[in-house]
């Protein structure tokens, strides 16, 4: 580990932090639906998509409602990705003549993207057209998006408002987000991106001839507006199998900066805005906090061991950290760090190959989706999940205490403990059951290509990004078979939705409340007594949960690699 490591880590979250506050007012005032600067531009086409759709976005809606809007919208939008790529062959923006996908693979794909998990059994510049990128996939990258941060909207009102049936309208939420923040910085992403080198364009492929005089064929397409939109939304799936380890995708030191910034800044920003809408912004503060206290320590374990190497490499006389799997443009700290960013947030991008870094430097990616991806989380999902476990350590906190825990006012009763043990719990099930299924039959085995401690690790990875809905991989498992398009595309449905139910249902509970006014009994929840609560019911239902798994994989993977051997 070196200083100049250290400047960059730091300088990293000091921008984010001086960005909170400005993302969080910008994110506050489409909550509350006010007028925002852009409304003289885009208002109209607000209003426009409103009169189209026969929808009046002053009605509200209760959870119930918000619910089954939200889930229709999002199966009608995965049933047209899935015709669009089954149809790839006969459909224009086809530059390359790509035929169709596999039904498996289409499926697993649609449900991917519509989740926000971006997981890709397939390299894009061989198997996707551009039709297919732009329209089938690059949709999804907004709109499941803008749905996170308008379910996160859905649940502050639930803390904030009283004794209410509604907590908004979905399609008013999910137009706003994606009209007045999505799409303006991703125009202005994109265009940096293309004065940085990342390409933008119909074409299909250029020839080009390298100076040993070999002719080479390299894939091009619309990249920049897909990468924009896949950073900024926490999306993750790249427009070439490299991902942002590709130049095209992120060709310089400064892009790789700004990418890592955009994975985290709406997740900072919606802290603030929770503050704001309860009346209180020290809330927000709090539960940034714990997210940056669990972002440093992971950075730091990864980093560490990626600059300390493989003593086995050392032994043979090979000195240094651990660069396999890494790009030599950005080494050692920009990828641990790039590696545990896009892991914290439920974005899944990667600019080095997890799959190469060392034992308990790869086992950190991992464990920050099985803590349910709230260190930062996704847009929206990271909030609302954080919450949930929020609601877990205030009863816990109302146990020591005595009496009936408190939240920002609203008492934290039976029933919402209930739906989020509910949501929480779908995680860990899921994961490890469908890993052990995996890990026993002979489809499941089929896929690692790796024995030992790391095949299965890869195996509890594809999971663990799959119900996390994160998209990144140990790139050493083949996932593109029936069996595990099937199984992950299942556990990707299960991950997103069967945890925002119960989520919605909490803020149709909780709006439903009267305010309660804290007392001297209360248990506060601004500050460093609190935070240290949160970080360890966080560690400990991610520690005792998935331990015993880890320490099958990465744990028992770096013991060996300490002795000395190799699977």
């Amino acid at each position: 580990m070196t200083i100049q490591g250290w400047i960059l880590i730091a300088a990293f979250v000091g921008i984010l932090l001086a960005l909170t506050k400005p993302m969080g007012l910008w994110l506050h005032a489409l909550y509350e639906g006010r007028r925002t600067p852009l409304h003289s531009v885009l208002g109209p086409v607000e209003r426009g998509f409103y009169r189209l759709a026969g929808i009046d976005p002053t009605q509200e809606q209760g959870w119930r409602r918000y619910a089954v809007h939200m889930l229709l919208f999002n199966a009608v939008l995965m049933m047209f990705t899935y015709a669009i790529l089954r149809l790839q062959g006969v459909l224009p923006g086809n530059p390359l003549g790509f035929a169709g996908t596999s039904q498996h693979l289409a499926a697993n794909t649609a449900i991917s993207f519509t989740t926000n998990t971006n997981w890709q059994s397939y390299a894009g510049e061989s198997t996707m057209s551009n039709l297919s990128q732009m329209l089938g996939l690059t949709i999804h990258n907004f709109l499941s998006s803008a749905t996170g941060i308008a379910l996160a909207f859905a649940l502050f009102r639930g803390f904030a408002r009283r004794e209410a049936k509604t907590v908004g309208n979905f399609w008013a939420d999910c137009t706003r987000v994606t009209l007045y923040l999505l799409l303006p910085i991703s125009i202005v992403y994109a265009l940096f991106l293309i004065a940085s080198g990342v390409p933008q364009t119909l074409a299909g492929s250029v020839d080009v001839a390298t100076l040993e005089g070999v002719k080479q064929t390299l894939a091009l397409g619309p990249v920049a507006s897909q990468e924009a939109i896949k950073m900024l939304g926490t999306n993750g799936g790249g427009f070439f199998n490299a991902n942002s380890a590709h130049p095209f995708e992120n060709p310089t030191a400064l892009t790789n900066l700004v990418e890592m910034l955009s994975i985290f800044v709406i997740g900072f920003g919606l802290t603030w805005t929770f503050g704001k809408a309860v009346g209180n912004t020290k809330q927000g503060w709090a539960i940034l906090s714990v997210m940056v206290i669990l972002f440093l320590a992971g950075t730091t374990v990864a980093y560490w061991q990626e600059a300390a190497g493989n003593p086995i490499l050392h032994h043979l006389g090979v000195a240094g950290g651990n660069m396999e799997g890494k790009e030599v443009r950005f080494g050692i700290v920009a990828s641990s760090l790039f590696a545990v960013v896009t892991t914290a947030a439920s974005c899944g991008a990667v600019n080095a190959m997890h799959d190469s870094f060392t034992a308990l430097g790869g086992m950190i990616p991992l464990f920050n989706i099985q803590l349910g991806e709230v260190v930062v989380g996704g847009v929206g999902a990271g909030i609302y999940g954080f919450l949930l476990f929020a609601i877990l350590a205030v009863f816990v906190a109302g146990l020591m205490v005595g009496r009936t825990p408190e939240y920002v006012g609203k008492k934290i009763e039976a029933r919402e403990v209930k739906l989020a043990v509910l949501a929480i719990a779908i995680l860990p099930l899921v994961i490890l059951g469908m890993t052990a299924i995996s890990s026993v039959v002979a489809d499941g085995l089929a896929g690692p290509l790796n024995k030992g401690p790391h095949g299965f690790g890869e195996i509890l990875y594809a999971f663990t990004s799959a119900v996390g809905n994160n998209g990144s991989a140990f790139a050493g498992i083949s996932a593109n078979t029936p069996y595990y398009n099937a199984m992950l595309g299942v556990a990707m449905w299960l991950g997103r939705f069967f945890v925002i139910v119960p989520m919605l249902a909490i803020a149709g509970s909780l709006a439903a409340k009267k305010y309660t006014p804290a007392s001297a009994g209360s248990f506060p929840t601004t500050g460093a007594l609190w935070v240290g609560l949160l970080v360890g019911i966080i560690m400990i239902l991610g520690g005792l949960t998935f331990l015993p798994s880890l320490a099958l994989g990465p744990i028992a993977d770096h013991l060996a690699m300490i002795a000395g051997k190799t699977f």
